[in-house]
């Protein structure tokens, strides 16, 4: 590899891979164990940076993908949260042991929140509504369910017709196109709910009733209610905005990073889910903080939508 054998960045660390290996946990890591972007940038940057590659414990450069960037994910939900602590507390030893940061910088943090989006298409409600059809229709052919009618044809030339109608300013015709497309799915869930009971028990069946419950509070949704279905495939995801120009909303879920106030090292990540108040999450964050570096800090650095956060154990500066 070309590396510089001084470069701080590899000079005298042990590669996270080779840790893991050492210390015998439970977890097996697929190169590359890190997630900054998504799954399929993050295996093409590190067959393009030699340094991900040494940190992941290669010893010669490679030029193929090191895995399916689907396995990411899996690999998320096998080790859970515990499983992403355990590495971020490795990270933090590790940056201690080679002094990237002090003993004490845990006692002085900046904390703020970010989004961290989903990888999902706009939500709009045509293609939401045509994806719910669409996904109810495959399953009660898995199931062997023989529908009335499917709208396999009708339902996708609709739901063109409604972007149509809506980029010529038609709205009219669009909100009647859209109300026939709604119509659609609501048709199909109905005929495959009555059909439930000629599926056996079993993991089929368990999916449909899922499905249909989620399709149920798709249809359901008011424009200006609460707990808004973005995503079927990720109903958890919400709407946040944070006032920036360049996007107006984003759609994923609420993250607080917590970083040493002097050399910005990362001592703390956790998500929120259902868009908490800023000034809410910080307790959680700095007792993360607390836990990961076995320091309480004694100073937090917040912006100002921290305001009435209620915590009294640290002391605050907001800028």
């Amino acid at each position: 590899m070309m590396l510089h054998p001084r470069d701080p960045a590899i000079g005298g660390n042990r590669p996270l891979w080779r840790l893991t290996r050492q210390t015998h946990h439970p977890w097996e890591i697929p190169k590359p164990a890190f997630r900054v972007i998504g799954e399929n940038a993050v295996v093409a940057r590190w067959v393009e940076n030699p340094y991900y590659q040494h940190l992941t414990g290669e010893t010669f450069f490679q030029h193929k993908l090191p895995i399916d960037p689907s396995s990411l994910t899996r690999w998320r939900g096998r080790i859970g949260e515990e499983g992403v602590e355990w590495l971020l507390t490795q990270t933090i030893r590790a940056g201690q042991k080679s002094g990237v940061i002090d003993e004490d910088s845990a006692k002085r943090v900046a904390v703020d929140t970010t989004v961290m989006e989903k990888n999902i298409a706009y939500p709009t409600d045509a293609r939401l509504y045509e994806r719910a059809r669409d996904q109810l229709a495959d399953l009660a052919q898995e199931a062997g369910v023989e529908l009335r009618q499917s709208y396999a044809r009708l339902a996708p030339r609709l739901a063109l017709q409604v972007g149509r109608y809506a980029h010529a300013k038609q709205f009219k015709r669009m909100r009647k196109a859209l109300k026939k497309l709604k119509g659609y799915t609501g048709r199909v869930m109905r005929d495959l709910r009555r059909h439930l009971q000629d599926i056996p028990e079993g993991g089929l069946r368990d999916r449909i009733i899922a499905k249909l419950a989620l399709v149920s509070q798709l249809l359901h949704q008011q424009p200006k209610g609460a707990d808004k279905i973005y995503a079927l495939h990720e109903p958890e995801v919400d709407c946040i905005s944070k006032g920036k120009a360049r996007v107006r909303y984003e759609f994923g879920c609420k993250v607080s990073v917590a970083t040493t106030l002097d050399e910005g090292f990362v001592v703390g990540m956790r998500s929120f889910a259902g868009n908490p108040y800023d000034g809410h999450t910080l307790r959680q964050a700095l007792e993360q903080v607390a836990i990961l570096t076995d320091q309480r800090p004694d100073l937090a650095v917040v912006d100002r939508g921290y305001r009435g956060h209620g915590v009294e154990a640290t002391s605050y500066d907001q800028d």
